[in-house]
């Protein structure tokens, strides 16, 4: 018979250790991120340290939306079970058995729903029902690693919905929502509550809660002096010494901001 010695007892739910909340990120600092480039945001974010903060393989339903930047809520699905992920359990009060709607009703203006469906688009994570409802809550988005349904529905609202493809399988047939509000993986990359979401209509990239300030002061210089190499390359110069800027090409820009911002007229191709 084997014995055990020295063996803890198991810790008590209130002392089992949690991960402290984020901090809150500002509506005033969403506005701001809202306004930055996905470019200038990954490349600071890799500056950082933050090699791959943008969610591969998802695209909009509808590329005319406006770009936006939400704070993160999140809603974790593991593979369905039959006994389970059965009709009857889409109650219309909250249920253990029914976390999706609880999760819908739980999203607050300036939120993102980031879905984890663990890459599998062969059921819908969701369709335009429980999504309008966000919407009218206040949502800034939706996410998902997975599928939607009702995409002619979707595309058609003004309203940012982020997938990787159309399906119209009920979500039952292969997910379960087993989690809501705890940090996830969504297309490979880890998604904490409160994390700000960022969508532009190329991308969309995860800035973690305690950078999104220093990202928004970070990116609002780079995306102005971003303009102004724009708007030299446009005039014929090469790129050397200029893209990435020296110090010289800094001290110029300082010049040219200082001076109201001339213009610099497009020179050859770029002019026609």
């Amino acid at each position: 018979m084997t014995l055990f010695f020295n063996q803890p007892a198991p810790l008590p739910p209130e002392r089992i250790p949690r991960l402290p909340a984020m901090p809150r990120v500002s509506d005033e600092v969403l506005g701001r991120l809202a306004r930055c480039t996905s470019g200038s945001l990954t490349t600071q974010l890799y500056i950082k340290g933050l090699r791959q903060p943008v969610l591969h393989g998802l695209t909009p339903l509808n590329p005319r939306h406006q770009p936006f930047a939400g704070r993160a809520c999140t809603m974790r699905f593991i593979p369905a079970r039959e006994d389970i992920d059965r009709y009857a359990n889409l109650t219309t009060e909250p249920s253990a058995e029914n976390l999706q709607w609880v999760g819908v009703e739980q999203v607050e203006p300036g939120d993102v729903l980031v879905i984890d469906s663990n890459r599998d688009g062969r059921a819908a994570s969701m369709g335009s029902m429980l999504i309008t409802r966000m919407m009218m809550r206040g949502a800034r988005a939706v996410v998902t690693d997975g599928s939607f349904r009702d995409g002619r529905d979707l595309a058609a609202m003004d309203f940012p919905v982020w997938c990787t493809g159309i399906t119209n399988t009920t979500r039952l047939s292969y997910h379960h929502v087993a989690d809501l509000q705890v940090p996830i993986g969504c297309a490979g990359v880890a998604v904490y509550p409160g994390d700000v979401i960022h969508g532009d209509g190329e991308n969309i990239t995860v800035i973690p809660a305690a950078m999104a300030k220093e990202m928004a002061d970070l990116c609002e210089k780079r995306d102005d002096i971003e303009a102004y190499l724009a708007l030299r390359v446009r005039a014929g110069e090469p790129l050397w010494g200029l893209y990435p800027p020296s110090e010289r090409t800094r001290a110029e820009y300082r010049v040219w901001c200082e001076a109201g911002r001339p213009p610099i007229p497009p020179q050859g191709p770029a002019a026609r």
